[in-house]
């Protein structure tokens, strides 16, 4: 291990043991409510784009173009939890359901969609064949999908991000090659490939596949990289996430305040998507929002390079770590460069979830309340339930009586692809891990 890592030596020990902790962010601090351009700036882009969206994606007809997922109530969840891991969850426990986003099933729909077309519409732009103030569904047309195939764009993945970019880039047109580390999914391969995406399989983890993407795009100019360590459109993308949340908790007459907390549960990977949740739900809800983020016990790597401080400059391998995880969309060994620096003093804090649990906790949640996360989608929701963090709340000055009316927000980050029979594979070991 590099000797420079400054860390505490009691959670490295936990860390190495693959043993399920909690590292609160000495970092966090107070943050107003404020408006961000460039979070409504991607808002109204998006906007721009529901025409198209509506025209090529039928699923999304219902929304008028905008791809947006709900929010649910999990008082089922909500008890099988209690009772199982033996405590309370004060308040109410809720689901965000970005496994049901419109395209590609899964979080990166937010992200990973945003920046191919903010790719498209700079094109087009660039070559004046579109302006701002014009109908985008004109980019259906067949000369648009000419003009984009002109250009390409690589990506690494697990597979989820790719799923969003490869979908929308065939779409439009655009020849997409994804380069796909050795923990994506063979299903997510074959469905990319049936989309007419390049996949390219890799015999390493998701920074060597990300490094492959970003070495084909330079030595091509008409390549596009989207780099998911260092991304602000893809950042961006995923911030916008808080508007439309904003809107869904005054729809259901839901209050977000200094006297209703809402706590939110984020997984984490490279930390670009938990990362842009976090950023916009602080600028909607400054101090009333308290976020954290949960990793995998091999794959802490959001964890690792904020406690030290070194970002992007140390992977879960330097302390000892394999990063093989069934959490596939959360297999990273590395952190992005950019989501820790924007969010080190916004988070809460990171805790880490095992296999088991996270196996547990999808087929307590499908014979709870009848729905299906892919396994890295569940661990948020251990969250409500880890014994360490109500003490952390708690440290923060929230009293027992705001506790009690928090909302507890689980995000589930994928599932609706998973193929039928394997989504059975899950639930059954999950049922004979209970």
């Amino acid at each position: 291990m590099n000797n420079r890592i400054i860390i505490d030596q009691e959670l490295l020990s936990e860390l190495q043991q693959q043993t399920e902790v909690f590292w609160p962010n000495p970092k966090l601090s107070s943050f107003k409510r404020s408006e961000s351009e460039d979070i409504v700036e991607a808002e109204q882009r998006l906007a721009r784009f529901a025409p198209y969206i509506k025209e090529v994606f039928p699923e999304t007809r219902n929304t008028d173009g905008i791809i947006e997922s709900p929010i649910i109530n999990l008082s089922g969840m909500q008890q099988r939890l209690q009772t199982h891991y033996h405590t309370t969850i004060p308040g109410k426990l809720m689901l965000k359901c970005d496994n049901e986003l419109p395209i590609a099933g899964s979080i990166k729909a937010r992200g990973g969609i945003y920046e191919v077309l903010k790719l498209a519409e700079t094109l087009a732009l660039e070559n004046g064949l579109i302006h701002e103030t014009e109908d985008y569904s004109k980019m259906t047309g067949e000369s648009f999908r000419e003009f984009f195939s002109q250009y390409s764009i690589a990506v690494g993945s697990t597979g989820n991000l790719a799923l969003s970019i490869g979908m929308m880039g065939a779409a439009l047109g655009f020849k997409v090659t994804v380069h796909m580390s050795q923990d994506a999914k063979q299903w997510k391969k074959d469905l990319l490939r049936e989309k007419g995406v390049n996949v390219v399989e890799h015999e390493n983890d998701f920074s060597h596949a990300v490094e492959q993407g970003r070495n084909q795009c330079s030595k091509d100019p008409s390549c596009y990289f989207i780099d998911d360590e260092n991304s602000r459109d893809l950042f961006m993308g995923y911030a916008v996430a808080a508007l439309r949340l904003q809107k869904q908790f005054k729809q259901e007459d839901i209050e977000i305040d200094k006297e209703h907390p809402l706590i939110v549960y984020l997984p984490c990977g490279v930390g670009g998507g938990p990362g842009g949740v976090t950023y916009g739900l602080k600028h909607v809800f400054g101090d009333d929002v308290h976020c954290y983020f949960a990793e995998p016990v091999n794959s802490p790597c959001m964890l690792l390079g904020l406690s030290t401080g070194k970002h992007e400059e140390i992977a879960v391998q330097d302390i000892g770590l394999s990063n093989m995880t069934e959490a596939d969309g959360l297999a990273v060994g590395r952190p992005s460069a950019l989501a820790g620096r924007m969010v080190e003093k916004m988070l809460n804090g990171v805790y880490t979830v095992s296999d088991e649990n996270l196996n547990k906790m999808l087929a307590l949640l499908y014979d709870s309340e009848s729905i299906s996360l892919e396994p890295s989608a569940l661990a948020g929701m251990l969250g409500p339930v880890q014994s360490r963090l109500r003490p952390h709340l708690e440290s923060l000055s929230l009293t027992q009586k705001q506790l009690s009316r928090a909302t507890h927000l689980v995000w589930a980050t994928g599932g609706n692809l998973v193929p039928p029979s394997i989504m059975n594979g899950y639930i059954a070991k999950g049922r004979r891990l209970l």
